[in-house]
């Protein structure tokens, strides 16, 4: 379904990043993974090298939060590989605490990297994309976005901006052939969430209609939807993956 399409993907070295960058590798894309430090990023490398060495698969670790730090490690990776058609802005920080616990420039953290760093990597791929005549750009969300929560408020505030940046950039880009989506996964068997007790866990799935936890391939197919040809004239959505769970 990706073909020799190039992709880049941030947040790419485990969960539901790292399932994405599997998904796409299998449908024939060649893929650069964005990660958080060196040593995740070559293990990440390393487990899909093994599972096929044949996939054409980069990684790199740059500060999603410099801008000109994204800028050039955008342009490199155009350099070497000619184009750019998918962007997925997957990296992000959940959080939790209260808004009595927040500590000054604790705001500013999760708005910086679930925000300001999917507009760093943005910013330089329009302009290649626009050169190459179109391309595909999807963030990741949250059901917190609909429905926010009771804590963390930094968290659902990001992902609220991050739909509202999606639905705007898929209006502006949309006469360049540049088309702009958001999935929005629910609670999803990350590492995080399969650490939880059976205690905690079980009254999350009674929450969810579907009465299970969401797997990271149920929120990559949808990524691989949105960056095929079969999602060609879907742009400015925000697709909901989370078994109809509510926050």
């Amino acid at each position: 379904m990706l073909k020799d399409k190039v992709a880049v993907v941030t947040g790419g070295t485990r969960g539901i990043g790292y399932a994405i960058v599997k998904k796409y590798l299998e449908n024939g894309a060649k893929v650069v993974l964005f990660g958080s430090r060196a040593e995740t990023v070559e293990k990440a490398l390393a487990s899909l090298k093994s599972e096929n060495p044949d996939w054409v698969v980069e990684g790199e670790y740059p500060d999603l939060t410099d801008e000109g730090a994204m800028a050039a490690a955008i342009q490199g990776i155009k350099d070497r590989f000619g184009r750019i058609d998918i962007l997925v802005n997957n990296a992000g920080v959940s959080d939790s605490k209260k808004i009595d616990d927040y500590e000054e420039g604790h705001f500013d953290k999760i708005i910086k990297l679930n925000v300001n760093a999917i507009f760093n990597a943005i910013h330089p791929t329009v302009k290649i994309m626009k050169e190459q005549g179109g391309g595909c750009i999807l963030n990741t969300s949250s059901m917190v976005s609909i429905s926010g929560q009771p804590g963390g408020v930094a968290y659902p505030t990001s992902k609220f901006a991050v739909n509202g940046l999606t639905l705007s950039l898929a209006r502006e880009l949309g006469p360049s052939n540049i088309r702009v989506n958001a999935v929005a996964p629910g609670i999803t068997k990350t590492d995080m969430v399969a650490a939880l007790p059976d205690s905690m866990i079980q009254p999350l799935i009674a929450t969810i209609p579907l009465r299970r936890v969401g797997e990271p391939e149920d929120v990559a197919n949808a990524f691989l939807f949105l960056a095929s040809d079969m999602a060609s004239y879907v742009t400015g959505e925000v697709l909901s993956v989370d078994g109809a769970a509510r926050a």
